[in-house]
């Protein structure tokens, strides 16, 4: 399975209203300029995700768009779900070697459990240096 632009972008989406989570509506041009992406482009993918009650829209000279949902609530699942479809790498065929069917369905499970149980909390409290080791050198 290969995430298009569509699920990678709407978690830039969501990241970014989860990093300002109670701090009021945040407009589609700002989240647009600080990623350098296309505001028209962001614009057609809110919708769904407004759709699946992820995002409310909210109007007004300040408006913008904020989570309908607690960040903690949210997965990577369900906006990718939303956006790219059902999660599955290939279409599993009756028919086919029962080794290689159940390789597909473990991968499928994988990928949907590392999804799943990954939250816009996660994803939008981590940063650089969470993935960095220290390192100490000793001469």
């Amino acid at each position: 399975m290969k995430i298009s632009t569509k699920g990678r972008y709407g978690l830039t989406i969501m990241m970014a209203l989860a990093k300002r989570h109670g701090e009021g509506p945040t407009s589609l041009k700002t989240i647009a300029q600080d990623h350098e992406l296309s505001e028209h482009y962001l614009e057609q993918l809110v919708g769904p995700l407004r759709n699946a009650g992820l995002v409310k829209s909210i109007r007004g000279a300040y408006g913008g768009y904020i989570l309908a949902q607690e960040p903690e609530n949210i997965t990577a699942g369900d906006i990718i779900r939303v956006l790219e479809g059902p999660i599955s790498p290939v279409e599993v065929m009756e028919n086919e070697e029962p080794a290689k069917r159940d390789l597909w369905i473990k991968i499928r499970d994988a990928v949907k459990d590392v999804l799943d149980n990954t939250t816009l909390e996660e994803l939008a409290s981590y940063s650089k240096d969470d993935d960095q080791e220290s390192y100490m050198f000793y001469i």
